[in-house]
């Protein structure tokens, strides 16, 4: 297939200013943690997050705050009655408050993240003059806010884009850099698959005519704002899912702290001893016992786990997008420029019937001279380094060049007198049969065993004479057999699909390390894998950047389409990865396992917690009443006042010491789900189990030192 290499003039770079800087090199670059503009914005949205409307979507948080309301209303209560006990009341009535703030803090600081990136989105937003082409055919300038789909505008060199849209005629360099951060410019044409263009990036050379496919307030840029703002983020089923857990568990413990108060009143009764629990310290026992860390940082981990994916250079449309990604069984991998390096090179020269090397690599160069493809580029070098042949200019009318075509297979040049053709076999074969020549019995098994060793047979044929064939070899990228180990360790079956046939196929499969490969395959072939796929109980992911791959990445759990790619197969995905870098899927599935072990592992921490400080509070608020629970107070806590005041202490702190794991994510490792479970366990169960223990001894020696209990 013929094609058309356009050479972009040197490009300067854009002045830096607030609409040309490149912007979405700040959204790939990770900010720091605790940067003051973010903790400013956070700690803002933390007093408004208090509003129980928002705090319902939360039970555990909303229980906090309606136990933390409560004490305030007896706190008051006792200030008007001089009743004793305020000191004690106060305190823990600030630190619920806290409680609540800081949980709302850990949210609104994965949200100031997201919206931070969202203002500098806006940034780039600007209305631009679109030249609009009216039914007429005449152009008229119009501002980009009144283009709708289905508008037709003209580009040229130096326009911006106004709208998102596709190329129907025309090619360009355009670029892009105010949306994937890459200073490289990229060529855009109309027909294949880099046909689409993004509202806002600036055509470099020549002229294009675009189809406007979006309407204002919903382009790409429109989109990637409302996505990347955190507050828009929707619920993902594993986080409703364990939202039920942790609402059952706080049901429980609310049951359980609510029976309390009658026991209690029987107890002193029959004992003649000890005191009720005032309704402070019930509170004080439920807010502690129930799992008010994960119920805190819940929100955290699942906007943090869409932002660092938006660090990577992906937009994730929702956050279920990227739990599913992390729990991806078969990860469907195309071969062309994910697997291999994307550009088939010609490694030799194989003659036949007495054709010397030299004969096949001039008949092989001369049919390529027309050939800009990466294929064609190689032969008509590999025929100069290894026989001297250096390209010839040869003037149109002298020649006539046959381009490549998907009915012939073939291409190649007319001069001379000479038919030289260079493509598949088959097609030689038959192109020589057709003119009376004869084709060797052992030219096939030639071919065969180029296929079977992963590479491509190009065979060239001079009219009637067959002269031998040109072999191409995928050349697999570098490293890429050990990742494909790395996703066997994580469970994920690793699948290539492309449109070789089988032969080769199998040799790059072998080579590249994959469990299974789709040769030859169809749109319809790779949808129907997909569907087989789940119908075994798999979650499947797959990248893709053709509207013929639109169907399989709707089919797909994940569909990561490529920025570069069809408007269809963007709209068809879930995700688009801003950089179009296939491999980037593996990435993505990281994340995703990464996002879902953060959540794992801070839940069991979460949980953990609440034996420690079931030890801090039982005894000491029933120990005047049966003193044989003394011996269950093996911190030695000071006073029930102390015990209960250090456990609401370090509740609160907590949710703020853990703030930072929930937005980094605890480590990723490739192992299996066996050897995740343990290390959880070890690290955070046992790291749950144990903290709390130290840390509330230390609160309640510094409460009695300091006389605040």
């Amino acid at each position: 297939m013929s094609t058309v290499t356009v050479v972009p003039p040197p490009v300067q770079p854009p002045p830096e200013d607030e609409t040309t800087s490149l912007l979405p090199k700040k959204l790939a670059r990770s900010r720091s943690l605790f940067d003051p503009e973010i903790v400013q914005r956070a700690t803002r949205a933390s007093f408004g997050k208090l509003n129980p409307a928002h705090l319902m979507r939360n039970p555990v948080m909303f229980v906090v705050e309606v136990g933390a309301a409560l004490t305030t209303v007896f706190l008051i209560r006792d200030i008007f009655t001089g009743a004793a006990g305020n000191s004690f009341t106060l305190q823990i009535t600030l630190w619920l408050w806290f409680t609540v703030l800081f949980a709302n803090f850990a949210e609104a600081m994965a949200e100031a993240r997201g919206k931070a990136q969202a203002d500098s989105l806006r940034k780039t937003k600007t209305d631009v003059l679109a030249k609009r082409l009216t039914a007429s055919g005449k152009i008229e300038e119009v501002s980009g806010t009144a283009l709708r789909a289905g508008d037709v505008v003209v580009c040229e060199t130096g326009n911006l884009i106004p709208g998102d849209g596709e190329v129907i005629e025309g090619i360009a360099t355009v670029d892009e850099s105010v949306i994937t951060g890459e200073s490289a410019p990229v060529i855009r044409e109309s027909g294949g698959d880099r046909s689409a263009v993004t509202g806002g990036t600036k055509v470099l050379s020549d002229q294009v005519k675009i189809r406007i496919t979006s309407n204002p307030g919903e382009t790409f840029l429109d989109r990637m704002i409302a996505l990347v703002e955190g507050a828009q983020r929707q619920k993902t089923p594993n986080e409703i899912a364990l939202n039920i857990l942790i609402a059952g568990l706080t049901l429980i413990f609310l049951l359980a702290v609510i029976t309390l108060q009658p026991y209690s009143v029987f107890s002193v009764a029959q004992a003649g001893r000890g005191s009720v629990p005032s309704v402070t310290v019930l509170v004080s026992l439920l807010v502690c016992l129930i799992p008010t860390t994960i119920g805190g940082l819940l929100s955290a981990i699942g906007i943090a786990g869409m932002d660092r994916v938006m660090q990577h250079n992906v937009l994730a449309m929702s956050g279920k997008a990227v739990e599913a990604a992390g729990d991806v069984n078969s990860l469907l991998l195309d071969k062309t420029g994910t697997i291999t390096l994307g550009n088939r090179q010609a490694v030799e020269f194989l003659t036949i019937n007495g054709v010397t090397p030299e004969e096949l690599a001039d008949a092989a160069q001369l049919s390529s001279l027309a050939d800009e493809t990466p294929e064609g580029r190689s032969i008509v070098v590999l025929a100069k380094e290894k026989y001297g042949l250096r390209g010839r200019h040869i003037p149109e009318h002298e020649a006539t060049f046959i381009p490549f075509s998907a009915y012939t297979r073939m291409s190649g040049v007319d001069v001379g007198g000479r038919q030289l053709r260079k493509g598949a076999t088959e097609a030689i074969c038959r192109f020589v049969a057709e003119r009376g020549g004869e084709v060797p019995s052992y030219f096939q098994e030639m071919s065969d065993r180029i296929s079977r060793n992963g590479g491509t047979p190009l065979a060239v044929a001079d009219g009637r004479r067959l002269l031998g064939v040109v072999h191409l070899k995928d050349i697999v990228k570098g490293g890429m057999k050990e990742r494909i180990a790395q996703l066997r360790k994580m469970g994920i079956r690793s699948v290539m699909i492309t449109g070789d046939n089988p032969l080769t196929a199998a040799a790059i499969a072998a080579e590249a390390g994959v469990d299974d490969f789709l040769a030859q395959a169809t749109p319809k072939d790779k949808l129907e894998y997909i569907k087989k796929e789940q119908a075994a109980g798999r979650l499947v992911a797959m990248t893709g950047d053709g509207t013929n791959d639109a169907p399989a990445l709707a089919q797909a759990d994940v569909g990561l389409a490529m920025n570069t790619g069809t408007v269809a197969a963007k709209e068809a995905g879930n995700m688009v990865d801003l950089d179009s870098n296939p491999t980037k899927l593996i990435e993505v599935v990281a994340i995703g396992k990464q996002l879902l072990i953060t959540r794992g592992a801070l839940t069991t921490f979460s949980i953990a917690n609440d034996v420690a400080k079931y030890f801090a509070i039982i005894p000491a608020m029933f120990m005047t009443m049966y003193p044989a629970l003394g011996k269950l107070n093996i911190m030695g806590l000071h006073t029930p006042q102390s015990a209960v005041l250090a456990a609401v202490i370090f509740n609160a702190l907590i949710i703020i010491a853990l703030v930072p794991l929930a937005l980094k994510g605890v480590k990723y490792r490739p192992v299996g789900a066996a050897s995740l479970l343990r290390r959880n366990l070890l690290i955070y169960g046992a790291g749950g189990i144990v903290a709390p223990f130290p840390g509330i001894w230390v609160i309640d020696q510094l409460l009695v030192l300091l006389h605040l209990a």
